[in-house]
């Protein structure tokens, strides 16, 4: 096995790495990426099964990267069970990772679902889909975020990936509050970079576009809107969840020291800027 065909950031070795949503789509990609830089990875996801074989997924790679002398030290992701619209248990879980991890210096806050609740037009929106909506797209960001900061501002460096979307660029008119929350994630991302700045911590979001995820192939990639997209992207081709981890790992890596308080699209070319 040769070396790989991907970036090997030396800055994100050993690196404690918290990713909320780690175990399917774009938040497991980023953790298998970080697990094969050799960062300790915490995943924190509803899903135990989709986390197991994950988990054994990183296994096996580690076993075959043994040997190699160009590869890290590949350890498996820690998995703690939550569902991030359980505030407390969010609140308790990081408390629980925070003392096995002792410190968090990558923190990706990428759980996020814009399932068949929250496709229904504004004129139907309930308080009820609204406060769901809220919860699983942006309300655990804000308060993960306030859990770990004090180990960041502790030691004095850190860096905070918010997962937003290009929802609200486009706009999406079939996902009305999903999309608010995902414009509030660039201006939290905004916010708080000038807010923790002079600890030496820096925060950044990732906008990706149609992402070829295995939910996604089930529950939104029919014939009508893979057209769509194919329409829309300059790049005429699937998009995979690996290509948006790849800008998450740059962001968390020491070669962006000084990119704090910005967005990247990741759209193949949809929005266009």
């Amino acid at each position: 096995m040769g070396p790989p065909e991907y970036t090997v950031y030396p800055s994100l070795r050993d690196k404690a790495v918290l990713i909320t949503g780690g175990a399917e789509g774009i938040g497991a990609a980023a953790t298998e990426l970080f697990c094969l830089q050799g960062s300790n990875v915490a995943i924190l996801d509803i899903s135990e099964s989709s986390a197991n074989s994950l988990i054994e997924k990183v296994q096996t790679l580690a076993t075959k990267f043994s040997q190699e002398s160009w590869a890290p030290s590949v350890h498996a992701p820690k998995f703690y069970h939550c569902d991030v619209t359980d505030l407390d248990k969010l609140r308790e879980t990081a408390k629980e990772i925070l003392s096995d991890f002792r410190a968090i210096d990558v923190l990706v806050n990428n759980a996020a679902a814009a399932g068949s609740k929250s496709r229904v037009p504004s004129i139907d929106v309930t308080p009820e889909s609204w406060d769901f909506d809220v919860n699983v797209n942006l309300r655990h960001m804000f308060f993960m975020t306030q859990a770990i900061i004090p180990t960041m501002q502790k030691q004095r460096s850190g860096s905070i990936i918010n997962m937003g979307s290009i929802t609200w660029r486009l706009p999406s008119t079939d996902t009305p509050v999903y999309a608010t929350c995902k414009a509030a994630v660039l201006g939290m991302t905004k916010t708080h970079s000038k807010e923790f700045g002079e600890s030496g911590v820096r925060i950044n979001s990732v906008m990706p576009g149609a992402i070829a995820t295995e939910r996604q192939k089930k529950e939104v990639l029919t014939p009508e809107y893979e057209a769509k997209v194919m329409a829309s992207q300059s790049l005429k081709r699937h998009l995979m969840p690996d290509e948006v981890a790849k800008v998450i790992l740059f962001l968390a890596s020491d070669d962006s020291s000084a990119v704090t308080g910005s967005s990247y699209i990741v759209d193949g070319g949809w929005i266009g800027d």
